[in-house]
């Protein structure tokens, strides 16, 4: 008989088995149409010929406009993630060390907790005719600005998280030595902050690049990311499975590899403070 800690074990094990599963295979299965002949994939051959014809008409054919949507994508990803972390860890330093009003604090905590509980699809439409009004509708700036607003109340829950967890009596120290309060945090506060800053950036550019509701209502076809320019290979009455399946796994190396890199300071980040 198996004892009950390693029945627990096994069962863990179990579930972990499950998810990975659920992760890979649906991958391993685009990974392969990526390299079928789309008669291959309409006859659904398991054994088929490869070829990199899919990724060559993604990249550099005719309709297609992928490089571009790639362009779009790192422009939009890169400069929000950049706006989000100076705003959101200048406001989590002052919400986590100046001393403010209760209802100031409060107020601003719970706009980030209402934001972030609300669907997209609600603000969207407000968007769309606000954009329009003020004439940056189709434009990368629109993103920027859309995908700032909701990466916004993370970047502050979190750190706010890490701005808590360091010793206020290392920036006491650094204000008797002569630093100002902006000299301290930047030059005490910021560098320890250093990992909650890359968990931060990645999930915020992870987010940026892979977000298509708002990138769907809000661009046009010289202005579309990486998931509306995945989208655009199922028309009317064609569905491009090769070339999506092809730009689908394309579009994962970026963010794939930022979770490689940042995985470590991603984990550390959405588990600092529950333990102590």
């Amino acid at each position: 008989m198996i004892p009950l800690r390693g029945r627990e074990l096994v069962i863990g094990y179990a579930f972990l088995a499950a998810g990975i599963l659920a992760i890979v295979v649906p991958f391993l299965f685009i990974l392969a149409t990526s390299f079928k002949y789309e008669i291959a994939i309409m006859q659904g051959r398991f054994l088929f010929e490869p070829t990199w014809l899919n990724y060559a008409n993604v990249l550099f054919g005719r309709r297609s406009n992928f490089i571009g949507n790639i362009g779009n994508s790192l422009i939009v990803a890169t400069v929000s993630t950049i706006l989000v972390l100076v705003i959101g860890t200048l406001a989590a330093y002052s919400l986590s060390r100046m001393k403010w009003a209760r209802w100031i604090s409060a107020t601003f905590l719970g706009w980030t907790v209402i934001f972030n509980t609300v669907p997209i699809l609600t603000v969207v439409g407000p968007w769309y005719l606000m954009f329009q009004q003020i004439g940056l509708y189709n434009t990368l700036t629109a993103l920027v600005l859309t995908h700032v607003a909701i990466n916004l109340p993370m970047t502050v829950w979190l750190m706010m998280t890490f701005f808590r967890d360091i010793p206020v009596e290392l920036e006491e120290a650094a204000r008797v030595d002569g630093a100002g309060r902006a000299q301290a945090f930047r030059r005490v506060i910021l560098p320890l902050a250093v990992p909650g800053l890359i968990a931060a950036g990645v999930l915020a550019f992870v987010f940026s690049w892979n977000e298509f509701t708002i990138a769907l209502n809000l661009t046009s076809r010289t202005t579309a990311t990486v998931p509306v320019g995945i989208a655009n290979f199922a028309e009317q009455f064609e569905v491009q499975n090769g070339n999506m399946a092809a730009a689908s796994v394309l579009s994962t190396i970026p963010a794939l590899i930022l979770m490689i890199f940042g995985q470590r300071f991603v984990v550390q980040g959405l588990t600092m403070g529950a333990v102590k």
